[in-house]
């Protein structure tokens, strides 16, 4: 498994593993429950992870489909 997305937004991580999952990659959420034990709240991001067969793919789909992405110019 490899880090596809690291963000303290539950949101966002919510949607990442939403879109990956749309196209047939299973990705899961770490470091969920990691701010229970250091009492942090939202300050410990969440990583996404994803089979290292798809990481690269997974990175891609994730830049190219991201609504919070600035658009080029």
């Amino acid at each position: 498994m490899e880090e596809v997305l690291r963000t303290a937004d539950p949101v966002r991580a919510s949607w990442a593993i939403a879109v990956l999952a749309d196209a047939g990659i299973e990705a899961v959420l770490a470091d969920l429950n990691a701010h229970i034990l250091e009492g942090a709240g939202v300050a410990i991001p969440r990583r996404v992870l994803a089979p290292t067969e798809h990481a690269s793919r997974a990175r891609w789909i994730l830049e190219t489909q991201d609504p919070l992405a600035a658009p080029e110019r």
